[in-house]
């Protein structure tokens, strides 16, 4: 149940990104878009941060691709192979968001409890 969520939330933010790719036209808001959410999924589960990035950003070319057929809305070839730029972006966002969990992880973990050996040590050096 716990990874449908995190699936369709990565779906839903991927979605997000494509029509914000359409509707602003404006590759570097779409590419911090992508950025931010795979850092934050990337965060969440550290675990294949790679498949953060395949899901998000390959919604952009394809949102893209349907607004040229679908839409009419007329798009250059540069303009779709740009909107591929979101896996660079992506790919930094989910390692960075790794980091962070490992991070705040090493951090704020408790510390582990060592047994404590009396008398051997000091028994030997009196």
């Amino acid at each position: 149940m716990r990874n449908a969520l995190i699936y369709s939330l990565a779906v839903l933010l991927g979605l997000a990104a494509g029509i914000l790719e359409i509707t602003i036209n404006d590759l570097l808001v779409t590419a911090l878009f992508v950025m931010i959410a795979t850092m934050v999924l990337g965060f969440v589960r550290p675990r294949r941060a790679w498949l953060w990035t395949l899901i998000v950003a390959l919604f952009v070319p394809l949102a893209r691709i349907g607004a040229y057929f679908f839409l009419t809305q007329h798009s250059d070839r540069a303009q779709i192979w740009e909107s591929a730029f979101g896996f660079i972006t992506g790919t930094a966002g989910a390692y960075a968001g790794v980091l962070g969990r490992l991070g705040v992880d090493t951090l704020f973990r408790a510390e582990e409890k060592k047994p404590v050996h009396h008398g051997d040590t000091e028994s030997r050096r009196n």
